[in-house]
């Protein structure tokens, strides 16, 4: 491409967005990245270039715009109103030109739908609920991602489930259930246990569930909300709870039961609870993403019967 091509679509590109009365696009990608993670060299990181690039586009937005949109301090930076004002709008058309995007890109006339979810949530309950929401309605396009880190907002995601509120998300949080946590073991030593104390499941081998999400309850903080105020010991680490569940399951420890969410290997007796030291989750499990007039018909259609579900006590 010769020079010349390159000054004519550049001037197209300028022209066209002249049309809306808009700043170079540039300066808005960098601005609601910034805005995004509160960050110069976050979202550096994210587009691959320099914190200094991404503030020299972003004081040029502000003097375009004739309006300060960040608050620089020591440690950070703040939006202003108008920085709040820029974010949320632009975070919502980011949004819908990804979804449109995508949808090119699929092929798909039905609007898919993308859910996350951590690799328990999604093996034990949330695929097996997608199975049964085919059953209604086969012509909607799910797509899982699973991971063991938290999520965060992302265009490519309509929501996720979440345990605990995440006081700094600005999307919606749905409350879907709180669960309640109880030590879980083979059949064989939970006949053992039988009448055991707390001290007694101390000096039992533990499976110590560690991942990148700190949200979810551990042994220690189990055993101080029972008023334990020993030493937890950690004899075992995992970094997958499937695999907790398994050593359990095989006599190799006790795990940290979420029973509602394993209900089904409580109720074909592969696990079994120490129902004496059940004790209500901290946090409720969420359904966090962006409000219903921002979902596609197929995402509204997923949450709403995730929703009824629920309310029908089934998992």
């Amino acid at each position: 491409m010769n020079v010349i091509h390159l000054y004519l679509l550049s001037h197209a590109a300028t022209m066209s967005r002249r049309h809306y009365n808009l700043p170079p696009l540039t300066t808005l990608s960098a601005f609601e990245a910034a805005a995004r993670h509160l960050s110069f060299k976050e979202a550096a990181g994210e587009l691959s270039v320099t914190p200094g690039a991404v503030s020299h586009q972003i004081k040029a937005l502000e003097s375009e715009l004739g309006s300060a949109l960040f608050v620089r301090k020591h440690r950070g930076v703040e939006l202003t109103e108008d920085g709040q004002d820029l974010f949320e709008v632009l975070g919502s058309s980011f949004r819908q030109i990804s979804k449109v995007l995508e949808k090119i890109r699929s092929g798909d006339s039905e609007n898919p739908v993308t859910v996350g979810s951590t690799t328990a949530v999604a093996a034990l309950w949330l695929s097996p609920s997608v199975i049964r929401f085919w059953q209604d309605y086969p012509h909607v396009k799910v797509n899982q991602m699973a991971q063991d880190k938290p999520f965060s907002d992302r265009p490519d995601i309509d929501f996720f489930i979440r345990y605990g509120r995440d006081v700094n998300s600005q999307l919606n949080h749905t409350k879907l259930y709180r669960d309640t946590l109880t030590p879980v073991c083979s059949p064989e030593m939970a006949m053992e246990l039988k009448g055991a104390s707390l001290e007694d499941l101390v000096e039992r081998r533990l499976i110590h569930l560690e991942t990148q999400d700190n949200t979810w309850t551990t042994w220690p903080s189990w055993f101080h909300d029972l008023g334990y105020t020993g030493v937890v010991p950690v004899q075992s680490r995992v970094n997958s709870y499937a695999l907790a569940l398994q050593l359990a399951r095989k006599g190799a420890g006790l795990a940290l039961g979420w029973k509602r969410l394993i209900q089904p290997m409580l109720a074909s007796g592969k696990l079994v609870a120490l129902e004496e030291f059940s004790l209500p989750a901290p946090n409720n499990f969420y359904l966090v993403g962006r409000p219903d007039d921002q979902l596609t018909e197929g995402a509204l259609a997923l949450k709403n019967w995730l929703l009824d579900e629920l309310s029908g006590g089934s998992v």
